[in-house]
């Protein structure tokens, strides 16, 4: 289990959901941004279909708010919306192009990205969004600094990450987020209203003490008491 790299100023990160960062990954945003580091999120949909029995008219707008505020608490305060339906994102050129687009804009040295495997855990399949964003995105970090596959981006200038980072378990890097738990609590707290929805007969600390501590446990042969892994993609030196 080796150091993720952490000479780099410019980080992106880019998720399905509101609230799909909050699940481990944000404790590594709260540790890059205490390093003075830059990061921004980009989100694909606005979670409008996640709370069972609020309208997504509703929900879309209170899920967007939520994860500004989520941001906040580790340091990001450029959050984007791309306003994919959610449930039904495609792994398309129409995404890959928006996504290298934004790659362009931003400029990140490392991108983030969130697990897109077909299961979380033997038995757990991981979600249809989750996996179309990650494969999407993945291509769109190269798409980003080729100039003759999306030629309608030609007024932004093409950008090559020299990374992504798959926020995953089984990865084969790690982070050590030992200092930054309580961050990481904020932030996901800050989802009070989707987590109430999510489990009604749980407190909302309650289930925001084991989501993070399922996320930022320790890791094999990795000098830390918390921790996140990430799997590692080059794209250039």
């Amino acid at each position: 289990m080796r150091q993720l790299p952490e000479d780099w100023q410019r980080g992106l990160v880019i998720a399905a959901h509101p609230d799909d960062i909050e699940y481990g990954a944000a404790a590594a945003v709260a540790r890059w941004t205490g390093q003075g580091k830059e990061l921004r999120y980009l989100l694909v949909t606005s979670g409008e279909a996640g709370m069972a029995g609020v309208p997504p008219a509703e929900a879309g707008p209170l899920r967007e708010r939520e994860e500004r505020a989520a941001a906040a608490e580790v340091g990001v305060r450029d959050v984007e919306f791309l306003g994919y339906p959610d449930g039904r994102i495609e792994e398309s050129l129409a995404l890959r192009r928006d996504l290298a687009a934004a790659i362009r804009r931003h400029r990140p040295e490392l991108v983030v990205l969130m697990h897109f495997g077909p299961v979380w855990a033997p038995g757990y399949p991981n979600t249809a969004d989750h996996r179309a964003t990650g494969r999407a995105a993945l291509d769109a970090i190269a798409d980003a600094g080729n100039e003759w596959i999306f030629p309608e981006l030609a007024e932004l200038p093409p950008w090559t990450a020299r990374w992504a980072a798959v926020f995953e378990p089984g990865g084969d890097h790690a982070v050590d987020v030992t200092e930054v738990i309580p961050q990481a609590h904020a932030s996901l707290a800050a989802h009070r209203r989707y987590l109430e929805v999510l489990a009604p007969e749980r407190p909302v600390a309650e289930q925001v003490a084991e989501i993070v501590e399922m996320g930022t446990g320790p890791r094999a042969d990795f000098p830390a008491a918390r921790a996140v892994g990430f799997t590692l993609y080059h794209f250039r030196d």
